[in-house]
């Protein structure tokens, strides 16, 4: 049975041409089975790229969120404290110490530690830049932005998923690939419709995912396997600041368990970009035999 492949990409995505973000993704896929002799097994017409870039940006204020991010008034925003908390957590997970951050705050006057207190989240991700090789505190704040508009406003996820439940069909199985704020669409979509839809998933894959920071997963409760999806393969650098932990207990406990993969090594410069992921051999082969398996 011929299968097709949806790639749902990431946040950062706007000004850019949709052939264009395709013909990269398939790049980078490429040189991935290379390493294992293989090529691309299905035409191209195949390969679905729901593009969203441009609107995700219209809805999220053009998409130059970090200056604001770092910026910001106090006290911050809503979107601003969900940011926070993700910041701070990522401190913790990577073992930046309190006096780490407090070296990097501005005036070294007392100051409440916590997300809380936006001098103490200005200095946490300082601190993460300063602290954790390969870090981009920026690249987590942007995520986690676009990550609580899409959850938080109906209408921006509204528009998002309409184009990426267009290009799964009931009539073809699906091998569907999520890179960053792509998972969390993925899998919030597959989840809530999938079984009702009729769609049929022999592979889920996410990439650079963040659904199991804390806020997050608490924003998607409850948490679940989508029974659309017959296995579900993750796959992060565990320097990628975004993809925090691997998909499994503690942070994301669900029947069946995920597999896991967390010996990527990205080579993007913040080590979360999806070329970093796709050209990993392991991963392309994984989503190659997926589609090929009869």
């Amino acid at each position: 049975m011929t299968r097709q492949l949806v790639a749902v990409h990431g946040r950062a995505q706007q000004h850019k041409d949709a052939a264009d973000l395709k013909r990269s993704w398939i790049d980078a896929w490429s040189r991935g089975l290379a390493e294992s002799d293989l090529s691309v097994p299905i035409d191209e017409s195949a390969i679905r790229f729901p593009y969203y870039g441009d609107t995700l940006a219209r809805l999220v204020d053009g998409g130059e969120v970090p200056d604001v991010i770092v910026k910001g008034p106090e006290p911050p925003s809503e979107a601003q404290g969900f940011i926070a908390k993700v910041l701070e957590e990522a401190r913790q997970a990577r073992g930046v110490t309190d006096e780490q951050v407090l070296a990097e705050v501005e005036e070294r006057a007392a100051i409440e530690k916590g997300p809380q207190n936006w001098r103490w989240v200005r200095a946490v991700a300082r601190a993460l830049d300063t602290h954790v090789p390969g870090a981009s505190s920026a690249t987590l704040a942007a995520v986690t932005y676009d990550v609580n508009c899409y959850l938080r406003n109906p209408g921006t996820r509204d528009v998002i998923e309409k184009g990426v439940r267009a290009a799964i069909s009931s009539e073809v199985e699906t091998v569907v690939v999520g890179h960053s704020l792509g998972t969390v669409v993925s899998y919030n979509l597959l989840r809530r419709e999938g079984a009702d839809n009729g769609w049929k998933v022999p592979l889920f894959v996410t990439l650079g995912s963040p659904l199991a920071v804390r806020a997050i997963r608490q924003a998607l409760q409850p948490i679940q396997h989508p029974s659309c999806a017959q296995v579900w393969f993750n796959a992060m650098d565990e320097r990628d600041i975004v993809a925090l932990y691997p998909l499994k207990a503690p942070h994301f406990d669900i029947d069946p368990a995920i597999e896991n993969k967390t010996g990527v090594a990205n080579h993007t410069s913040n080590r979360h970009g999806i070329a970093g992921y796709l050209d990993d051999p392991a991963v392309a082969r994984r989503i190659h035999a997926a589609l090929t398996k009869s």
